[in-house]
């Protein structure tokens, strides 16, 4: 006999394409454990005032974009949730953390619960892709050698380079690039992930493997991910919650239209 949970999953597969199923199930399993939290917050760049009066609430294992026009305040509200911005007017937290006011020696802590993937990869071109990823251990203080290594190559295993730790960064293509760079994002085994463009410098077919592998850390490890894009294709093709900056307001299960 199926259980309703195996029923409920059937139906699902054969009604959505898998990324969809793969939102669906998130949201479920997610529902009970709020990873971000916003209540009338307003957030600033300086003195001005870019994002007014932000409700948001994202949950483990959501897979959520975040979208808008340049301008509009989409790196204001990354940068607010990993730390780099204060949060002094209204309610924040992040993985447990409370943003208001947050003090500066608290942010590391902060950062170890969440990792950052980057568009243009920002790996440092003078050593290997091991040695890169034991500098951020080393960095968020780890320091037993053989723990770091077996760190190592879980998370390149998980990203699909198990073989390539000993490879400089110019001998990757830019896909493998943008792997190491999600590699390195996971290994302080993150609640969140915050995705800033990982596909803007990619071609079509390596994008769509990116965007496979993001979702597989999602549903599979049960990490929030929050990806920055423009790319509308790409969300055509991976349908997902989406949030819009605009108008200094943030915009939440925004619908977008592609010309």
């Amino acid at each position: 006999m199926f259980s309703f949970t195996t029923k409920f999953l059937v139906i699902l597969k054969k009604c959505f394409y898998p990324a969809r199923v793969c939102l669906i199930l998130q949201q479920i399993k997610g529902m009970s454990e709020p990873i971000i939290e916003l209540k009338h917050a307003n957030i600033y760049q300086g003195q001005n005032l870019i994002l007014s009066d932000v409700n948001l609430v994202v949950n483990k294992g959501e897979f959520v974009y975040l979208v808008g026009k340049t301008g509009t305040g989409k790196s204001s509200l990354l940068k607010t949730l990993y730390g780099e911005l204060p949060l002094n007017e209204g309610e924040g937290t992040v993985t447990t953390y409370s943003l208001k006011n947050l003090d500066w020696k608290k942010v590391p802590y902060l950062r170890r619960n969440l990792g950052v993937v980057f568009q243009d990869f920002q790996l440092l071109t003078d050593r290997n892709v091991n040695d890169n990823l034991k500098f951020v251990l080393r960095a968020t203080g780890w320091k037993d050698e053989k723990l770091m290594d077996q760190k190592i190559a879980d998370v390149l295993d998980k990203v699909g380079l198990k073989a390539k730790g000993f490879k400089m960064p110019f001998e990757l293509s830019g896909g493998e690039q943008q792997r190491v760079d999600i590699a390195r994002a996971l290994l302080n085994s993150p609640k969140l992930i915050l995705a800033d463009e990982p596909t803007g410098n990619l071609d079509p077919e390596t994008s769509d493997e990116i965007m496979n592998l993001l979702f597989h850390i999602a549903r599979d490890f049960g990490t929030t991910v929050v990806m920055a894009t423009h790319d509308y294709i790409v969300i055509q093709k991976f349908p997902a919650r989406t949030i819009r900056t605009e108008r200094g307001k943030v915009i939440d299960n925004a619908q977008i239209a592609i010309d």
